[in-house]
């Protein structure tokens, strides 16, 4: 609420040498300024860090299934090794705590997976923050409590082997070129997050494409269930030993926090609530691939194995769910209407279909699609705008 109206107008009249009697003059211009009759009020009290700590609560659930995910990927290879000498540092701490490696110990899953996930997480958060502390220093402004939640989606879309200086690299191209080159956080086009991986991408193939699988121990492979069943079909997944299920749980191999897609929906859920994020992209990122695996089904009779895999299956595999609910709902990086919040969600879904069926260097496709509907999000917004506008100058003629 704005109170003092009356002192504020009188002190810029003092502060201006302009008298009472002069109101309404040429030379009076504190009467250019209304002053309302009522008080005003803020109807929303929703700042940037309370969107931010939203968005932590809503990825609590995928933080968690990190931990667990990745110690129980890692000591289910173990198991199939024999051996844990391949575990390098981490087998002292493991040993010094006498937990064990058993696959089915929750609590050796989640120790495990924490030596994972917090070197990624601390290193991430510290390199980020000191862009930020840097460039806030720079532009004499304070601190923003963007990067945090970037270092968080930065980690969670990781592998579990990546090595730390990549992760410097990765989130400082994508901290600097990404968002503070276009003047910080709620003014970059493209997402900070998702252009650090691009980066790491393009620099590190090898290291970040996902195939041969990643695993967090030393001399243990195997392949992606896109691989498996571009080669053999949508039956190979069942021979393999992987349910829908446990796929839809998360208990399969994959970056550190995308795996889980119940967990995503709980996140989903939250945003949904809170309104941070947008039900019109999410629903149009679902249908759009959903349409567009259906196509794919149809016209994938007798040809590459990799069309006949069912809209539900790629739901639940790979980064589909957790880009769809915490990606591709930036309300920076994505359309801003509501017509175009659609057109944005169904041309992501459509794409990531496209790459999965037709690019098998990058066989999951999510966050390549979201970086080019961010480049087409102003052009979907104009397009919208412009729609609008030319339909109202008919109405009128």
């Amino acid at each position: 609420m704005i109170r003092g109206g009356s002192e504020i107008l009188g002190g810029m009249r003092s502060r201006l040498g302009l008298g009472r009697h002069r109101t309404g003059s040429f030379h009076d211009r504190s009467a250019l300024i209304v002053v309302t009759s009522m008080a005003p009020h803020v109807r929303d009290t929703l700042n940037l860090r309370g969107v931010m700590i939203r968005m932590l609560a809503a990825l609590g659930p995928c933080l968690l299934v990190a931990f667990y995910n990745s110690g129980y990927q890692a000591n289910l290879a173990l198991a199939r090794l024999g051996t844990t000498d391949v575990l390098g540092w981490r087998r002292v701490f493991l040993d010094a705590l006498r937990i064990g490696y058993e696959p089915s110990s929750v609590a050796a899953c989640v120790t495990h997976g924490a030596l994972y996930v917090l070197p990624i997480l601390l290193v991430t958060l510290i390199t980020a923050g000191l862009w930020e502390s840097l460039f806030a220093v720079a532009r004499k402004r304070r601190l923003t409590e963007g990067f945090v939640v970037t270092a968080v989606l930065f980690t969670l879309i990781l592998p579990p082997t990546a090595p730390l200086w990549q992760v410097v690299l990765g989130i400082s191209f994508g901290t600097v070129i990404g968002k503070e080159i276009f003047g910080g956080t709620g003014k970059n086009f493209l997402n900070p997050a998702l252009t650090s991986l691009v980066f790491l991408y393009f620099a590190y193939p090898n290291a970040m494409a996902g195939d041969p699988i990643w695993s967090g121990v030393a001399g243990y492979s195997g392949t992606t269930i896109f691989s498996m069943v571009a080669a053999g079909g949508v039956d190979i997944i069942g021979q393999a030993g992987i349910g829908w299920w446990q796929s839809f749980l998360g208990g399969v191999q994959g970056a550190l926090g995308v795996t889980s897609t119940l967990a995503c929906l709980f996140g989903a859920a939250v945003l949904l609530y809170t309104r941070v994020a947008s039900w019109r992209v999410m629903a149009g990122v679902l249908i759009g691939m959903a349409v567009t695996a259906t196509l794919c089904n149809w016209a994938g009779v007798g040809a590459a194995p990799i069309l006949s895999l069912p809209w539900y299956w790629h739901f639940t595999l790979g980064s589909f769910a957790f880009g769809m609910v915490f990606l591709a709902t930036d309300p920076v990086t994505g359309a801003s209407t509501d017509t175009g919040r659609w057109v944005y969600g169904l041309l992501i879904g459509f794409m990531i279909l496209l790459v999965r069926v037709a690019n098998p260097v990058h066989p999951d496709g999510v966050m390549l699609a979201i970086l080019l509907a961010n480049m087409f999000a102003p052009l979907i917004d104009y397009g919208v705008i412009w729609a609008n506008m030319r339909r109202r100058a008919q109405r009128r003629a």
